[in-house]
C-alpha cells in the first residue's frame, strides 16, 4: 500500500509540474506579446543576446560620431561663410585699387579711397578672428582666443594660434578636420615674394592712402597681389567645401548601416506577434487537453481504490 500511495503522489506532483510549466510558458509569451520584447533574459537566447548588446554599443557609439559630424559640418559652415566675406572684401578692395589706379582721380580722392581701404583691412582681421559653435577661434586652430593680433603701434597682424585645425572623429576610422588656420590661406605668395592678406593691405592702404604719382603706380601693382589673394582663399574655401562632401558621404554611410542595425535589432529582439500568437494558443490547447486527460485518469476508479 506504501508504494501504491508513492505512485499516485507521483503522478499528481508530475502533472501538477507539467500543468505549471505550460502556464509559465503561456504567461512568458503573454508578456512577449504585451512589451514586444522577444528575450526576457539573456538565457532566453545567449547568442541573440549577445548580439543585441554588440548592436546596441554601436548604437552609442554612432550617436558620439553624429555629434562630431554634427559639430564639424557647424564648423565648417561658419569656415565657408566667412571665407565668402573675405572674398566679398577683397573684391571690394581691388575695385577701389582699380579706381584709384586711374589717372582722373585726385589726391584727396585717393586719400579717401585709401580710407576705405583701412577699413576693409579691419573688416578682414575682425573675420580671421571669428569664433566656431564653441567660441573658440574659427582660423586659430586649437587656440581658445583670437586667432590674430593687431599691433596698435605698427598695425602689423600676427597669427598667434596653432598649428593646425582640430581634428572630429566620423566614425570607423575616418574623421575631418573642422576648419582651416589663417595661415593656410590668408598666406600666399605673390610676385614671387610669400606675403599675407593683411600685410598686402596695408602695404595698398599706405601707398594709396600717400597720394602723389606713386600712388596711380602703387594701385594698379596692387591688382595682381589682390588677385592673388582671392586665389588663395579661394582655392581654401575649395578645401573646405570637399571637406563638407566627405562629412555627408559618412553621414549617408552611417545612417545606413543605423538602418540596419535597427533592423537586425527588431529580427533578434522584437516580438513577432503572429507567431506568438500562434504559439499561445498551441499552448492553451495542450494545457487544456491536459487539464481534461488529467481529470479523467484520476477520476478512474483504480486510482480511486489506491488513494
Amino acid at each position: 500500500m506504501p508504494s501504491v500511495t508513492t505512485s499516485t503522489s507521483a503522478f499528481y506532483e508530475r502533472s501538477a509540474l507539467d500543468l505549471t510549466a505550460l502556464r509559465v510558458q503561456m504567461g512568458e509569451v503573454q508578456k512577449q506579446i504585451a512589451t514586444g520584447n522577444r528575450l526576457a533574459n539573456d538565457a532566453d537566447d545567449p547568442l541573440a543576446a549577445s548580439r543585441l548588446r554588440n548592436l546596441s554599443r554601436a548604437d552609442t557609439l554612432a550617436k558620439v560620431d553624429a555629434a562630431s559630424a554634427g559639430r564639424a559640418t557647424a564648423d565648417l559652415n561658419l569656415t565657408d561663410s566667412a571665407m565668402t566675406e573675405m572674398i566679398n572684401t577683397l573684391q571690394r578692395a581691388r575695385e577701389l585699387a582699380n579706381q584709384a589706379a586711374t589717372g582722373t582721380l585726385s589726391n584727396q580722392q585717393r586719400v579717401s579711397i585709401g580710407t576705405e581701404l583701412g577699413q576693409l583691412r579691419g573688416n578682414l582681421v575682425a573675420l580671421a578672428n571669428a569664433r566656431d559653435s564653441a567660441g573658440n577661434a574659427l582660423f586659430g586652430g586649437d587656440a581658445p582666443g583670437d586667432a590674430y593680433t593687431l599691433d596698435a603701434a605698427t598695425g602689423a597682424v600676427s597669427y598667434v594660434g596653432t598649428g593646425s585645425a582640430g581634428t572630429l572623429s566620423l566614425g570607423d576610422g575616418q574623421s575631418v578636420k573642422r576648419s582651416l588656420t589663417g595661415p593656410e590661406f590668408l598666406s600666399f605668395s605673390s610676385g614671387g615674394s610669400a606675403t599675407d592678406v593683411f600685410a598686402a593691405m596695408k602695404a595698398i592702404t599706405d601707398a594709396i592712402s600717400a597720394g602723389g604719382t606713386a600712388a596711380q603706380s602703387a594701385a594698379g601693382a596692387a591688382l595682381t597681389t589682390l588677385d592673388d589673394a582671392i586665389t588663395s582663399v579661394s582655392t581654401g574655401q575649395t578645401v573646405v567645401g570637399a571637406r563638407l562632401s566627405w562629412i555627408d558621404l559618412n553621414t549617408q554611410r552611417q545612417t545606413t548601416m543605423s538602418e540596419a542595425r535597427a533592423n537586425e535589432q527588431q529580427v533578434l529582439g522584437t516580438t513577432d506577434i503572429a507567431t506568438a500568437y500562434t504559439h499561445l494558443q498551441e499552448l492553451a490547447t495542450v494545457l487544456q487537453a491536459s487539464q481534461a486527460s488529467f481529470t479523467k485518469i484520476s477520476g478512474l476508479s483504480l486510482f480511486a481504490l489506491m488513494s
